[in-house]
């Protein structure tokens, strides 16, 4: 990864997590996993995980609502030329590695 993808993918990380915990209604943890940043910067797909799990759906629902807003927030907060189109998803490969931790400590 370049030097400036990688920056701009830590910067997104950053921001993403500080307005999730500001705009949250707090009633799931909502933790960023990972962000990946397109090569011509015009995506960013952010992938989180939420604690209790009933928790995801309106998570997810409130996040998708809410990209518009995030996008201004980034665009405030920071020097980035071109702001990228964010979409968010579950991190399912984090799901199941958690699952997979639970299995083997059970052993």
């Amino acid at each position: 990864m370049a030097y400036r993808q990688e920056k701009t993918t830590e910067l997104i990380r950053h921001l993403a997590s500080e307005f999730i915990e500001r705009e949250s209604g707090g009633n799931g943890l909502i933790t960023i996993t990972h962000v990946s940043v397109s090569d011509d910067y015009k995506e960013a797909m952010i992938l989180f995980t939420v604690y209790p799990e009933k928790e995801e759906k309106a998570a997810l629902d409130f996040l998708k609502r809410r990209r518009t807003d995030f996008k201004h927030y980034v665009k405030q907060k920071s020097r980035i030329g071109r702001v990228p189109f964010f979409d968010f998803e579950l991190d399912y490969g984090e799901k199941n590695r958690q699952k997979i931790d639970a299995i083997s400590n059970n052993l």
